[in-house]
């Protein structure tokens, strides 16, 4: 614990850092995935599960929740950590993204954004204090700045327009934030899949002090190898004693090549998405539930895991859940996958720690490769 926000790096191999941040509600060990709690839940988890799993931090989304209960309501009622009963760590985003991709009749200015709620259709204005001021009603711990986030392919033009407003808004937000002992602002590199506009949107930033730095815009439709071309060419030009953030991102292979190129943290859907549609991340790679070559099979996903999910429930229970449309499907798939999530973040900081990243990322693809177990030759009897 501590009464600042603090981050140090205890480890290096190669560009893959292992480290801490410190804050009054708790230590987040990186790298660290953030299970997402959109609306103020993990869905289809109790807190005490993500928790459990090794869950140091978890977000939180400023637009749903602006929207609903309304980040006044829980105001009053104490906060996102005592409304939602996770003491630990929250990290809320800015509401940006979801802004450009779910709301309705939106219009974007200087000022910031006017947008039609996807829930309601009422209208709403979003500006940089707006979105600073959401966050501190939530009481987060890390609040992000306000961005425009463009899905790629796009123009250059657009690209460096909205990656210019961004850092316009990124100051707005500082003076916003102002300070906040204990807690911290991060900025949003933008600037889409242009190596020069990135570069210039990290120098930007960096030369605003900021506690910690995200790249946003991407996970937006562009392939891996653009992602990565970004990472290698912005990471180098973040300061190295500031936490990095990867938004948005994503699957297991994503974060192992990350973290090669120096990203501290992540967050992602994917994982609670997945396990509500059927789909298992493991050590053997993705299992899908709903095939019927599971209906007879009474092995586990997992018989290795520390997971109960994963190790105490026969494939056959569980593609009879998926299919017959049972919540338990959905909630037993999700455990497994944040497990299996937390489990991997723990690999990966020991084996920077061992300095043996490169040999145990390698590892773990070869498990994937291999894949899953093949079916049972014979069926159970009848």
């Amino acid at each position: 614990m501590s009464d600042t926000f603090t981050f140090r790096l205890l480890a290096r191999d190669g560009k893959a850092r292992r480290g801490e941040i410190a804050m009054p509600r708790g230590v987040v060990r990186t790298p660290a995935f953030m299970p997402v709690g959109t609306g103020g839940t993990v869905k289809a988890m109790y807190m005490d599960q993500v928790r459990a799993l090794g869950s140091d931090i978890i977000l939180g989304n400023t637009y749903h929740l602006m929207l609903r209960p309304g980040a006044e309501r829980v105001a009053r009622l104490g906060g996102l950590h005592d409304f939602a009963r996770w003491p630990y760590p929250i990290l809320t985003d800015s509401g940006g993204f979801q802004v450009m991709s779910l709301s309705a009749l939106r219009k974007i200015t200087e000022k910031g954004v006017t947008f039609r709620s996807h829930v309601d259709g009422e209208v709403h204005e979003m500006s940089p204090e707006r979105s600073i001021e959401i966050q501190g009603l939530l009481d987060s711990d890390i609040q992000m700045q306000l961005d425009e986030c463009l899905r790629l392919p796009a123009l250059e033009k657009e690209i460096e327009r909205a990656m210019e407003l961004s850092l316009r808004w990124a100051e707005r937000c500082k003076a916003a934030f102002g300070d906040q002992p204990g807690k911290a602002m991060f900025g949003i590199v933008q600037g889409g899949d242009n190596s020069r506009l990135r570069l210039r949107s990290a120098e930007a930033l960096s030369a605003m002090d900021l506690k910690g730095y995200a790249l946003g815009g991407l996970a937006v439709g562009e392939p891996q190898a653009v992602m990565l071309e970004v990472l290698d060419a912005t990471c180098p030009a973040l300061p190295a004693e500031k936490p990095r953030y990867l938004m948005g991102v994503g699957t297991p292979d994503d974060i192992l090549q990350s973290v090669a190129r120096g990203i501290d943290m992540f967050d992602c859907v994917m994982p609670t998405r997945a396990g509500r549609h059927g789909l298992a991340y493991t050590r053997r790679g993705k299992v899908n539930l709903k095939n019927a070559r599971h209906a007879e099979d009474p092995r586990p996903l997992d018989e290795q895991s520390d997971c109960p999910a994963a190790r105490d429930y026969s494939r056959a229970y569980l593609h009879h859940l998926v299919k017959s449309g049972e919540a338990l499907g959905g909630m037993l798939l999700t455990w497994n996958n944040l497990a299996y999530y937390q489990a991997l973040m723990a690999d990966i900081r020991a084996a920077i720690e061992a300095g043996r990243f490169a040999e145990r990322s390698a590892e773990i693809r070869e498990g994937w490769e291999r894949g899953d177990l093949p079916a049972l030759s014979t069926s159970l009897p009848s």
